[in-house]
């Protein structure tokens, strides 16, 4: 069953008179603003659609993450699948309450995407909350086809209702997630951490087409494992084995607490950033599984933090700052990194809308990335970064964390210089999507015909995996 929100009312400019109305200035132009109401003027416009991608029949279903046989369903597993257009680029964000975006599943979703939405296929951005109490691609094959085909059927129709909309941007915290390393005597171990690195804020894009305070589409970013209800501590009560129910977490809990607090009237999408390290502050043996009462406490607190960001995104101060156009530029490189065992392909992928560049990178990134890659475009546009994107090659673990050891470096599959690696092809993706700097002001029809060849390339799926290696250090 598909739910989503039509976006087929046509737009009308908004002329109000009187005391009830202002003027003020929203990007280069004066915009009338009225009383819960404003005009939307500019090249963006944006569908989105939603769906129930819960297993038919859930019973005796193994989850994913930490695995465990469930017997019924908490709250529904969804995905969602915004379409952008800025009259010449279209792109696409597709999320899902799911452990991984991965490799088989993100090919077929840009194949279907791309034939029923318009969309380039290399121009979709899949990206996963990284539930731990959803089900697995590979272990559920009937369920893994019935997602792509609701998927693809949510494609269509978010292309078929795109409006005209500006974009607001703003930020708030939570307080449930804390980092689970801990170094001690020179080893790190598992141990929650409240002295650790952590990004407590929570980043909102909202979407609106003037019409109420209503947005028609949110984005929502925050950094925490979803994984309230694991085992974690197999004495913890009252879920000794674990919780015995499907359900989308935390990220789940907050969508639903936002989408209520507008009566059901907008959609939204929840991305992860670098949560490699970052997960519930429940204390245990080392930590116990989440009860009701716990997974209420984080629903709420995201999704409070992001209903304060949205209402607060909307006073008149903060829709004088918003830009008049917003265009759409996308560049993604497929590299191959040292692996322990064997080289290993990554994708990763810059989005700009308008002023707002999203990262991605395909695996668990630990925090410190985030603030690495964020350091490095900050004055350059607003970034958001994101994890468990457009691939699925698990524990992206720093360079340093490999001298201390420890769960995420031990678990990951790389090597520890793929760290620089990462962050120097993002720092090249970023500069071409933002625009603002350059290697060559060249237009030598030579390097001209390259760069069209290149990008003729990634479209069409042909680029072969690059293979980088880290720079050798000065002596």
């Amino acid at each position: 069953m598909i739910c989503f929100t039509r976006f087929c009312r046509p737009f009308a400019a908004i002329c109000l008179v009187g005391s009830v109305g202002l003027c003020v200035p929203i990007g280069s132009q004066a915009e009338e603003v009225g009383d819960g109401s404003f005009a939307v003027r500019g090249n963006l416009r944006v569908g989105v659609a939603k769906v129930d991608i819960t297993p038919e029949n859930p019973v005796g279903i193994k989850v994913t993450g930490h695995p465990r046989v469930v017997t019924g369903v908490r709250d529904p597993i969804r995905a969602g699948v915004m379409v952008l257009d800025d009259g010449e680029t279209r792109a696409a964000i597709v999320t899902l309450d799911v452990i991984g975006a991965w490799e088989e599943m993100v090919r077929k979703l840009r194949v279907e995407i791309e034939r029923v939405a318009g969309v380039p296929g290399p121009n979709v951005l899949v990206a996963a909350s990284h539930n731990h109490s959803a089900p697995g691609w590979s272990d559920q094959p009937d369920w893994a086809d019935e997602l792509v085909r609701k998927l693809t059927d949510a494609a269509a129709a978010a292309a078929e209702d795109l409006v005209p909309v500006s974009v607001g941007y703003a930020e708030d915290e939570i307080r449930f997630g804390i980092n689970r390393r801990e170094v001690i005597d020179g080893r790190a171990v598992v141990r929650l951490n409240p002295a650790g690195p952590n990004d407590p804020r929570v980043k909102v894009l909202r979407f609106d087409d003037g019409r109420s305070l209503t947005p028609r589409a949110v984005l929502m970013h925050a950094v925490c494992h979803p994984c309230f209800f694991t085992w974690g501590d197999k004495g913890s009560q009252p879920y000794p084995n674990g919780y015995p129910l499907m359900t989308a977490d935390f990220p789940g809990e907050a969508q639903s607490f936002v989408e209520r607090s507008y009566s059901d009237s907008t959609q939204v999408l929840f991305l992860q950033g670098c949560a490699g390290d970052i997960r519930p502050n429940l204390p245990g043996y080392p930590y116990r599984c989440a009860d009701e009462a716990d997974i209420q406490w984080a629903g709420r607190d995201l999704g409070g933090a992001v209903v304060r960001a949205l209402s607060h995104n909307v006073i008149r101060e903060e829709l004088a700052k918003r830009a008049s156009y917003y265009p759409i530029r996308v560049a993604s490189e497929t590299i191959t990194l040292p692996g322990k065992a064997q080289p290993i392909d990554a994708e990763l992928m810059a989005m700009k809308i308008g002023p707002y560049l999203l990262l991605s990178m395909p695996g668990e990134p630990m925090v410190e990335y985030g603030f690495k890659l964020e350091a490095a475009i900050a004055d350059r546009a607003i970034p958001i970064i994101l994890g468990y994107a457009n691939g699925n090659i698990g524990y992206i673990a720093t360079e340093e964390a490999y001298g201390v050891g420890g769960y995420e470096p031990t678990r990951s599959r790389l090597e520890p210089e793929a760290e620089r690696l990462i962050l120097a092809t993002l720092g090249r993706l970023a500069d071409r999507v933002v625009g603002d700097v350059f290697e060559s002001f060249s237009k030598h029809p030579g390097d001209l015909k390259r760069r069209e060849s290149e990008e003729k390339a990634r479209l069409e799926g042909t680029a072969p995996p690059r293979i980088v290696r880290p720079e050798r250090p000065v002596p």
